[in-house]
């Protein structure tokens, strides 16, 4: 399988809404930052890939056909060259109302 849709968007831009209609729509299972924590083997994918170190999407994109929200935004350019067919969705918001939400979810 390999990814169809690849997000850029930043966490709390709405990539948990978006998640769930891309799945509803038909996409399959969309991987979200949720997906590090659920499955085994993803958090030392990501790791690597933060370390810079080659990182098979393959693998990390196993059974997903579209990816949104941290960790997978970070690396959109290197899935994007690796998935050329995938279309590419930003989800964005704005500054002021982006750093409130994070302000009340992520940072604490």
């Amino acid at each position: 399988m390999s990814l169809k849709i690849i997000g850029a968007g930043f966490g709390r831009t709405g990539t948990y809404s978006m998640k769930l209609a891309l799945e509803k729509l038909g996409y399959g299972l969309c991987h979200h930052m949720e997906e590090v924590y659920r499955r085994k083997g993803q958090a030392e994918i990501w790791q690597s890939a933060a370390e810079g170190k080659p990182v098979d999407w393959d693998v990390t994109f196993d059974q997903f056909q579209s990816a949104v929200d941290w960790p997978s935004s970070t690396f959109w350019e290197q899935t994007a060259a690796h998935f050329p067919e995938a279309k590419i969705l930003l989800t964005v918001r704005s500054d002021e109302s982006w750093y409130n939400s994070i302000s009340k979810t992520i940072f604490p």
